[in-house]
Order: structure tokens, then C-alpha cells, then sequence
């Protein structure tokens, strides 16, 4: 392969590479685990991927208060039904109810707060 191949394939491995590294996170998963076991019931796995894809940055993280910071929320079941945080949207009209609570609380015992990629967990929901 001749210098001037080698370059533009570097160039382009480079491009695809550190975008995705970069980006890493954007459509993972996030675990939500800082008081779910404690009350006896299994982690949240919340589907940022699909959330993100359907809607901009803000509407979470600037009108639902919910900070960029896995776990760091405060979000609780108690705010959630008063239609906080998760429950803006998740009231039975947009999207389903808190009373279903194992499409939420879908993941394995053990999983700690932070965020999961694709990388990790062979895409969403398999924990």
C-alpha cells in the first residue's frame, strides 16, 4: 500500500474513531441504582438512547431539573407519581404509568449508578 493510501485510511479510521469515543455515552443506558436494592427492588435502567433520539438535551436536563450527573437527582418513586422528574411524561397519557414498575426496574442485582454503552451490555435493556 503505497504512503499516500496509508494516510487517507488513517485519516479515515481517525474520523470514525473519535467520534464515536467521544460520543460514546450519547445513546447508552444509564443505571439508576442509589436507592433501589435499599427498598428492596431491582435497579432502574433508564433507556437514554431512546429518550435522546426522540428528544433535545433540554427537555430533560433543563425543564425536568434532572442534573447531567447519574444518580444525582434525587429522583424518588414519591416525586415520580406527583409527576416529577420520570413522571412529567410517564403518567399513563404520554407514556406508561409508575404502576409498571418493571419496565423500569428491569436490571440485575449488583449493577452500581453510572452509565452503560452499548460496549458493556450488548445493547439496551440486556443487563
Amino acid at each position: 500500500m503505497n504512503a499516500l493510501l496509508r494516510s487517507q485510511v488513517l485519516v479515515l479510521f481517525v474520523a470514525l474513531l473519535v467520534p464515536a469515543a467521544l460520543s460514546q455515552a450519547e445513546y447508552a443506558d444509564v443505571v439508576i441504582n442509589t436507592s433501589s436494592e435499599a427498598e428492596d427492588v431491582s435497579p432502574v435502567i433508564f433507556p437514554h438512547w431512546f429518550h435522546r433520539i426522540r428528544f433535545q438535551c433540554s427537555v430533560c436536563h433543563v425543564d425536568l431539573g434532572i442534573k447531567m450527573k447519574a444518580g444525582a437527582s434525587g429522583i424518588s418513586m414519591d416525586k415520580i407519581t406527583s409527576g416529577e422528574f420520570c413522571g412529567a411524561c410517564h403518567n399513563g397519557e404520554i407514556a406508561w404509568s409508575s404502576e409498571n414498575c418493571d419496565l423500569c426496574h428491569s436490571g440485575r442485582a449488583g449493577l452500581e449508578t453510572g452509565i452503560k454503552g452499548g460496549h458493556e451490555t450488548g445493547g439496551p435493556g440486556t443487563y
